[in-house]
């Protein structure tokens, strides 16, 4: 496969910190988040894991000079490589200085506290890199550009002024978001560190959410931009963050990057009309723009403690949001960037076959003739553990077995959910065949679930990934539908040629 294998929540990473197991339901291998915040997002975020410097050099074109999207200036001195991998994923990839951050562990514990975070605000943290001195962040890459670009060095439109308001207010989620699961700290927040993706929705990038190096600084900007307890103790603090919000918010009303005393300044004066963007031409709400000023302004102030919290800032700005039906493409004027559905490069076998045609009685018929010769191994049960809970257990899944070749789909589910529930034994073919009965019952959501629970108990299964990929595609996520067949289909011919168990 493209990039290293997923850790699934309870694989040990050697660097992972052992006290805590951050995959647990928020990155699961195909993504789909059962826990956290109901904005929490799945859709296709691969899962955390570590790459291998190998993969990251051929996504990278061996960090060619051409692949490079952001560089950090000499204060920060660190680059940001465009890649694509294996799988046709395409990542943003960090590389930070041989020295910034010299103890492997203590990196890869970093990396893995930003990369248990999964929401559709958050350009997301997939993975890591520790080899020799090399220290590499990889996350989802966006491809429409920064805010900087669209707001201060525009070619054919200005932003208007509603998606000026929906920036604000997906930020303000996103830092939301961050300080509710814990990560209330983001390092040097700027017009930079907001992204696009393909929808054009703003993201805010997770890059932030580390530092430069462990002892480095958390701004590389101008000190007239950096919050003032900063520059008197040089600790970051969450109302620091705000702080820097109140500076995108003033970028966001003036099309400029202009310092907050001088901002303030106007402010104070009632110079709101002169702070505005004149490319805006006008067309803007007063009264909304009265509302953003007087945030801003809250964000600016020089105590810390008289600036609001994550939650006042997304308060503020969600009934400003009028126009929730017009697309972010649409107001940033750009077109949505659409890629053909990979086809698989190799011939798929039946199930791949009757995975890619969606044909879900073929698929069953499959599954009934394959029966449970994938689960040779994954059991080791001592003859104290046959208990009369074992043999309950086994019932149950006769049971739902009974069930699933009579086709009584939703009895198959309550029966495979009794044996899942008592967790004694796990069973890939269990989460597998109940995945097929949740597609037949039209609970994609659920049928993505157990698909990546059988990859996790069975990592290298093609069957896993074949079930994935029906499910994402019922979910209308055709892209990560076709990488996931490929990723099965290359699973296949691995196992073929090393003459392991079937699919």
């Amino acid at each position: 496969m493209g990039c290293c294998q997923s850790l699934c929540p309870d694989e040990q990473n050697p660097l992972q910190p052992s006290q805590t197991h951050h995959g647990g339901g928020a990155t699961t291998a195909a993504g789909l988040d059962n826990g956290g915040a109901g904005d929490v997002v799945g859709g296709g975020i691969q899962s955390f894991s570590e790459f291998s410097l190998s993969d990251l050099k051929a996504a990278t074109n061996n960090f060619s000079s051409d692949n490079i999207v952001s560089e950090s200036g000499e204060k920060a001195p660190n680059l940001v490589y465009k890649g694509r991998l294996e799988n046709r994923r395409w990542i943003a990839v960090k590389k930070f200085t041989k020295m910034a951050w010299p103890h492997p562990k203590q990196f890869a514990e970093e990396a893995w506290g930003v990369g248990k975070l999964r929401h559709n605000r958050l350009a997301n943290l997939i993975g890591y890199c520790c080899d020799g001195d090399e220290r590499l962040l990889v996350a989802e890459f966006m491809p429409n550009d920064t805010l900087a670009k669209h707001l201060f060095h525009w070619e054919n439109q200005t932003i208007e002024w509603a998606m000026r308001l929906r920036v604000g207010y997906h930020i303000a989620e996103a830092l939301d978001y961050c300080s509710t699961e814990g990560l209330p700290l983001y390092h040097d927040l700027n017009a930079y560190r907001v992204l696009f993706d393909e929808d054009g929705d703003p993201r805010l990038s997770c890059f932030g959410l580390m530092k430069n190096s462990r002892d480095g600084k958390s701004y590389s900007t101008n000190l007239a931009y950096t919050p003032p307890e900063y520059l008197r103790n040089g600790r970051v603090t969450p109302e620091s963050v705000t702080y820097s919000f109140g500076t995108v918010l003033l970028d966001l009303l003036s099309g400029k990057h202009i310092p907050p005393s001088h901002a303030l300044d106007m402010i104070r004066g009632k110079n709101i009309i002169q702070l505005m963007d004149s490319h805006l031409e006008g067309k803007f709400s007063t009264e909304e723009a009265t509302v953003v000023v007087e945030l801003a302004s809250q964000c600016l102030q020089y105590e810390p403690r008289e600036r609001p919290n994550t939650k006042d800032l997304v308060a503020t700005l969600a009934p400003l949001q009028t126009k929730p039906d017009v697309t972010s493409c649409v107001m940033l004027g750009i077109k949505k960037q659409e890629e053909t559905p990979s086809t698989p490069q190799r011939p798929l076998s039946p199930l791949g076959e009757a995975c890619s045609r969606m044909d879900l009685t073929a698929i069953h018929q499959i599954l009934v003739m394959t029966h449970y010769r994938d689960d040779e191994g994954t059991n080791e049960l001592s003859f104290q553990e046959w208990t009369q809970q074992i043999k309950d257990m086994l019932d149950a899944r006769k049971r739902g077995d009974q069930a699933f070749r009579d086709k009584d789909f939703k009895t198959a589910i309550d029966c495979y959910s009794q044996f899942v529930d008592v967790g004694t034994m796990v069973s890939p073919t269990v989460f597998g065949r109940r995945s097929l009965c949740y597609l037949l019952c039209d609970q994609p959501d659920a049928a993505l679930r157990d698909a990546m629970q059988a990859q996790c108990v069975y990592p290298d299964w093609p069957t896993a990934f074949y079930m994935q990929s029906v499910a994402l595609a019922k979910l209308n996520m055709n892209t990560d539908a076709a990488d996931m067949l490929n990723e099965a289909a290359q699973l296949e011919e691995k196992r073929q040629r090393g003459g392991g168990k079937g699919s």
